[in-house]
């Protein structure tokens, strides 16, 4: 029953980090949208930082398991990298909110180690697409930094998400991607 209520919890602020006007978040707002007390809240997590702990938890599980399963199932790394960046843009689509927490949106007046585990994120897909690039490199003999080509990569994601959400999550990352996708690789 505790994990359900923490799942609810979790689910309840994902969904009001979808809200288009970028409005802080409260604990007061978070308890009233689930009909509950603050105190309710935190019995099932000690700060209101734990709370996007746990979405990044989240976010970390479902994107590093796609990226493991597509490294473990595609030999091709070009199509890894094509993979990888299309779940990574496909994400931000199904998880608006999540989105907010990704570009940092949502963490600003946040705990600092928040957008810290966020930057690690950011650093271990940037380890995963230089993986692949290297891969790629290997099979088609190119001359290529995959360290830049890796960042470059990563930089048009966020750079796609930002605008998702800058977009009042209208404008979806997956538009007119694949002309520019190829043109990177």
């Amino acid at each position: 029953m505790a994990g359900e209520r923490k799942k609810q919890i979790l689910e309840a602020l994902a969904k009001m980090l979808e809200n288009p006007k970028r409005e802080k978040i409260t604990t007061a707002a978070l308890a009233a949208k689930l009909g509950v007390s603050e105190a309710a809240l935190y019995r099932h997590f000690a700060t209101k930082a734990q709370m996007f702990e746990g979405l990044i938890e989240f976010i970390e599980t479902s994107i590093f398991g796609v990226i493991n399963k597509i490294t473990k199932e595609e030999e091709d790394g070009s199509k890894q990298i094509l993979l990888i960046v299309s779940m990574l843009l496909r994400f931000a689509e199904k998880n608006p909110g999540m989105t907010r927490v990704l570009i940092g949106d949502a963490l600003v007046n946040e705990n600092e180690r928040l957008q810290e585990r966020i930057n690690q994120l950011y650093d271990r897909i940037e380890v995963s697409l230089k993986q692949c690039l290297k891969v790629a490199i290997a099979e088609s003999g190119k001359e290529i930094q995959p360290e830049s080509q890796a960042n470059m990569m990563l930089c048009f994601v966020v750079g796609r998400w930002h605008q998702y959400v800058k977009s009042g999550f209208k404008r979806k990352p997956l538009e007119y991607v694949q002309q520019q996708l190829a043109s990177m690789i």
